[in-house]
């Protein structure tokens, strides 16, 4: 190193000699044999540093802080300024001794003492030569030692193992400089200037990112090309550290900018937002974070919910995909996954309930007490499905509900009546715009409970269309086995369904599509008898009218003979309905009376149910006569209950041929078909000559043309009717009949006993021919509904006959 420089260098403050790598001092190889050739004093001042290794030839700032390094400083500033630099074993050791040093250290020469504005002294020093402490002499004020040089084994010039080692140390120091974002670009300037090998090696170990115990024992290699190579082999792990710091910072900054970016974004929308008016959805996301914590979840729930949050998060506000994933994740939020509402098991109590609500229905109240005993007893039972079967207005789905207050469930009823869309019952996808849950589940995020009492009104009009058949939707709803996960579309998770009560309701059972009808349990609910509907008019039917009219019972009272007559006059159902709208009528005429203040009959008679109701509607098919051949009564079932017709016949001049009209059905004209061939046959035994059904067409006819009429019922009734006729002999008074035949003659057993019987009685007939086998269904009918009947159980046909006729002949009888 060439004086001027280092004149240079100790006109320079700290701070600028830091700053300005080009003044690093640089040793030409005439100045390192210069140093090399340099006498070593016997006794030298000891510098222990506790972190820095000073190898020869490097100038390194040193900050002195303990009292005896400053002392040992400032004395030899003002002397020959040369002391002796070793490092600490253990840098901890505040008063290092002498066997607290290492032996082996380097002559330093002081260039510079600095006084920092914090009271600490910054030396900058730079190496010489290497030493060995032979002996410490002192350690007060400061420590001394005689020392020892120590030979450095030096390869030749021309040894190009030793110039390759230097070269490959020179290529890694510009590659680790390079790399390295800490290290200035102008120390590469300092490496390629370096003209001396062993101080290139020096610096390079000086610099190198290792522990002061490495430093020291590459210090303590006496061979230069040993010390060379165990740089080099430090150097190449410190690139591989490098490399991979690198690696891992370019990693990370990139994440972090990504976030950076997106965080930014998300700042700016939310500032439009709220310059629009909007609310910031941040807050509505947070919200449901805290609203999912109190879940009681199972674990596959509140991973998917996790896992749909995020991608909320991730979604602009504006797109159309983020209101309908907000709905989705309310949709898990608001369902009542695990919440149940406790079960009162209080028999007595809920068979009160029930008969306060309703008025006869025995047979379905008795299975609602038998499922909750069960229920009591097991409190696991999963729930059947009860489907009420029966006409309209009598009472099905009110049952639901009165069902629910006796189990204190929650009580939720949905229609079916004209359903056509299987996504209504499961759902849309949720990649569909307005996408939305099916009804099931929003009825029951509705309920708040997943054991609620469900009542699925009019299940036989479920019908199909364009977008598949809910009926089949319903297959798994319905399906005790399998309603434990029902999927849902929109939801995309399995729900429990097993713990819900569900109820349906139906008019008919034809239209049902079998496999859904296997899944229920079928309970017929008939009609009413009259003396039924006259105590649900008193119970129910009228204080329900009052209040909707703002009446009391004071304002009016309808006896229980006035119910009878509206009952029998003005309606002819299974149900109540009807009987519900003719009792408003009556309530509305005294509120109008009260409301203008007119004088009124309080209690209501006869004649002021005529005035009001006008003249009865449904009298005059009770007193058809029996003074015309061929006029009989038969009994048939329709889907609003069981009703009287009358089977007329007449006979006419012509060919033998026989007519039917009345809307009849295909099986109705076989069975006329089959009566008259049968009559044909047995002429002579029934008293018939065979002649006249030569001379003679025959009608048959069944009022009320405009209503369609078809069955297996009416073939004993065709049957008498066309004897009758033949025969011109009255038929009995209050008779009516219901059976098919054969061509032998052998009365078959017809269905819907019950609402006939319940139609027979409205319309005051007292006798009833029924085919024997039937017998086993009125032996399943409550007494009461069978007071004033008769009935008559017959095998064939002559049984229906000689029951049926009597032998005294029609008035003004015609001769065939």
């Amino acid at each position: 190193m060439s004086k001027s420089k280092l004149r240079n260098i100790d006109t320079m403050s700290l701070q600028e000699l830091q700053e300005d790598a080009e003044l690093i001092p640089l040793l030409s190889a005439e100045d390192e044999d210069a140093m090399q050739k340099e006498e070593l004093p016997d006794t030298l001042p000891i510098l222990p540093l506790r972190n820095t290794v000073l190898f020869p030839g490097v100038v390194v700032p040193i900050t002195a802080g303990r009292d005896k390094s400053i002392k040992l400083i400032n004395e030899t500033n003002k002397g020959n300024k040369v002391i002796g630099v070793v490092s600490q074993k253990d840098e901890s050791k505040e008063e290092p001794g002498a066997k607290d040093i290492n032996t082996t250290g380097t002559v330093a020469k002081i260039l510079r003492v600095l006084k920092m504005p914090d009271g600490n002294t910054t030396v900058i020093i730079q190496g010489k030569k290497r030493f060995q402490v032979a002996e410490v002499l002192t350690t007060e004020p400061y420590m001394t030692a005689t020392i020892r040089e120590v030979a450095e084994a030096r390869p030749a010039k021309e040894n190009e193992e030793f110039n390759a080692i230097i070269d490959s140390i020179k290529e890694l120091a510009l590659t680790i400089i390079k790399d390295s974002p800490n290290i200035p670009s102008e120390a590469a300037f300092a490496i390629k200037n370096i003209e001396s090998n062993s101080f290139l090696i020096n610096f390079v170990s000086s610099n190198l990112n290792i522990s002061v115990a490495e430093k020291q024992s590459l210090l303590e290699i006496n061979d230069l090309k040993d010390r060379a190579l165990e740089t080099l082999k430090f150097m190449n792990v410190e690139l591989q550290k490098l490399s991979l710091r690198n690696d891992i910072q370019s990693k990370v900054h990139s994440d972090i900018n990504q976030q950076q970016r997106e965080y930014f974004l998300q700042q700016q929308m939310k500032t439009i937002q709220e310059e629009l008016g909007g609310n910031s959805s941040e807050a509505e996301i947070e919200e449901m974070r805290t609203r999912a914590k109190k879940k009681n979840w199972r674990e596959e729930v509140s991973k998917h919910f996790d896992k749909e949050l995020t991608k909320l998060q991730r979604m602009n506000p504006q797109v159309a995909e983020f209101s309908i994933q907000k709905n989705y994740l309310d949709l898990m939020l608001e369902l009542p996954w695990d919440t149940f509402s406790n079960d009162k098991f209080d028999l007595k109590r809920a068979r009160k309930i029930l008969d306060r609500d309703h008025y006869g229905l025995d047979d379905v109240k008795q299975r609602i007490i038998e499922y909750l005993a069960v229920l009591k007893l097991r409190n696991d039972m999963k729930s059947p499905i009860l489907c009420l079967y029966g006409p309209p207005g009598v009472g099905k789905t009110s049952l639901g509900k009165s069902v629910a207050e006796a189990l204190g469930r929650e009580y939720i009823r949905m229609s079916l009546g004209g359903l056509r869309d299987e996504a209504e019952i499961r759902g849309h996808r949720k990649t569909y715009i307005g996408a939305m849950p099916g009804r099931i589940l929003k009825n029951l995020k509705k309920a708040g409970t997943s054991n609620p009492v469900f009542v699925l009104d009019e299940i036989d009009k479920l019908s199909s269309g364009n977008q598949g058949d809910p009926s089949s939707a319903m297959l798994e709803v319905l399906d005790p086995e399998q309603n434990s996960a029902f999927y849902d579309n929109f939801l995309e998770l399995g729900y429990d369904l097993s713990k819900v009560m569900f109820i349906a309701t139906s008019n008919s059972l034809s239209t049902i599509q079998p496999a859904l009808l296997d899944r229920m349990e079928i309970i017929n609910v008939t009609g009413y008898t009259i003396e039924e509907k006259v105590e649900i008019a008193k119970r129910h039917l009228l204080p329900k009218q009052l209040k909707e009219h703002g009446l009391t019972s004071e304002d009016l009272k309808i006896a229980k003979p006035q119910l009878e007559k509206i009952v029998e006059g003005y309606t002819r159902e299974s149900g109540v309905r009807g009987l519900e709208k003719q009792i408003a009528k009556m309530v509305r005429y005294a509120a109008m009376k009260i409301a203008m203040e007119e004088a009124y009959t309080l209690k209501v008679t006869n004649d002021l149910i005529v005035e009001v109701l006008k003249a009865p509607r449904m009298e005059r098919n009770r007193y058809e006569n029996n003074e015309v051949a061929g006029v009989v009564t038969g009994l048939a079932w329709t889907r609003v209950g069981g009703d009287i017709l009358f089977i007329e016949s007449i006979l006419s001049n012509g060919k033998g041929t026989l007519n039917m009209t009345g809307n009849l059905g295909k099986v109705m004209k076989e069975s006329a078909t089959i009566a008259l061939e049968y009559i044909k046959s047995n002429a002579k035994v029934l008293g018939i000559d065979p002649a006249v059904f030569e001379k003679y067409n025959v009608h048959i006819h069944v009022p009320e043309g405009a209503t369609p009429k078809d069955g297996p019922s009416a073939g004993i009734t065709m049957l008498t009717s066309l004897v009758s006729l033949f025969t011109q002999r009255k038929v009995k008074k209050s008779i009516a009949m219901t059976g098919e035949i054969t061509l032998r003659g052998k009365v078959l057993p017809v269905g819907g006993i019950k609402e006939k019987i319940l139609a027979a009685k409205r319309a005051h007939i007292k006798e009833i021919l029924l085919c024997e086998d039937n017998k086993r269904d009125i032996d399943e009918i409550k007494p009461e509904y069978l007071k004033g009947l008769k009935f008559q159980y017959v095998k064939d046909m002559s049984d229906v006959l000689q029951l049926a006729l009597t032998k005294e002949k029609v008035k003004n009888a015609k001769k065939l």
